[in-house]
């Protein structure tokens, strides 16, 4: 058995993969995106992270706390005096079989929009025994499967997933080495050579854009990225993601500052002239994911 860290089983998703979908986002990623969604998702250890807007201060817990202190990490004694549920643990170790066992209860839905299962994080890739240990749990079920990957990881990691879900979706961020370092922390090289590689052996390629103001949604990078896609028989989709600023949030609790703080989402009309840029390149393209 492989253990495996999830914090969150996202259910009824519309916006990670075909039908109606469980997405499973797991602890643990490589980089460390200035826009990030998910950032209780970076760090692999399971976290205890406080809700301000909970706490009343009560000092059960720490004197950090009672400082008003937002966002430190805890150990897990703290848990159980907190009178209000301020503490909360994201991140929980569970098995594969269990997993299953768990996410097979959606099973009706998945049948009826075909729909599946969406590993996502974080990046899946950094836990990849659980990863490929469910995988083949759910393909001998015979659930849809979909890996969202940032593409960071060892190439026979990625080949070996791969090889086991039906759909892959594939994150790019930049063209530009020194901008994609800038903007995520690592370079993009891994990334952009993975996905050359993957685009010859697995049939079945959604490529993911966020789009970020100000960060990668100036036309010289969006159209690098589209002549890139053209020259990748299995790219099926392109789907831009407009920024949204739900990760601020997390950030405060974290205790982590946010680089792009009151930064506005795209406009719709925006959007519709970026995704002009990989229609006119003969690429099927959506925003936010939908058709």
């Amino acid at each position: 058995m492989n253990p495996g860290s999830v914090f969150n089983i996202q259910r009824f998703s519309l916006q990670d993969g075909p039908g109606l979908r469980s997405t499973v986002f797991m602890k643990g990623c490589p980089l460390a995106c200035l826009w990030c969604h998910n950032p209780e998702s970076q760090a692999p250890r399971a976290e205890i992270l406080r809700l301000e807007t909970r706490c009343m201060a009560c000092g059960l817990c720490s004197e950090a706390d009672l400082a008003g202190r937002s966002g430190r990490v805890m150990v897990e004694a703290d848990l159980a005096p907190c009178p209000t549920g301020a503490l909360q643990q994201v991140g929980r170790e569970v098995e594969p079989a269990e997993l299953v066992r768990e996410l097979l209860r959606d099973r009706i839905f998945f049948d009826e929009s075909g729909g599946g299962v969406t590993f996502s994080g974080g990046e899946p890739l950094m836990q990849t025994p659980f990863l490929l240990e469910s995988l083949d749990r759910l393909r001998a079920e015979g659930v849809h499967t979909a890996l969202d990957t940032c593409g960071f990881a060892p190439w026979r990691e990625l080949q070996q997933a791969a090889s086991i879900a039906s759909l892959v979706l594939y994150d790019l961020k930049l063209m530009d080495e020194a901008r994609h370092r800038a903007a995520t922390g690592q370079s993009n090289r891994i990334i952009l050579d993975n996905l050359k590689e993957l685009a010859g052996i697995h049939p079945n390629i959604w490529i993911r854009v966020p789009v970020i103001p100000g960060v990668n949604d100036d036309n010289a990078n969006l159209e690098a990225t589209a002549r890139f896609l053209t020259s990748l028989a299995s790219v099926r989709q392109v789907d831009l993601l407009p920024y949204h600023a739900t990760g601020e949030a997390k950030f405060a609790r974290l205790g982590k500052d946010y680089a792009l703080a009151g930064l506005q989402s795209p406009s719709p009309l925006r959007m519709e002239s970026l995704a002009a840029v990989f229609r006119a390149r003969g690429l099927a393209t959506t925003i936010g994911g939908h058709p």
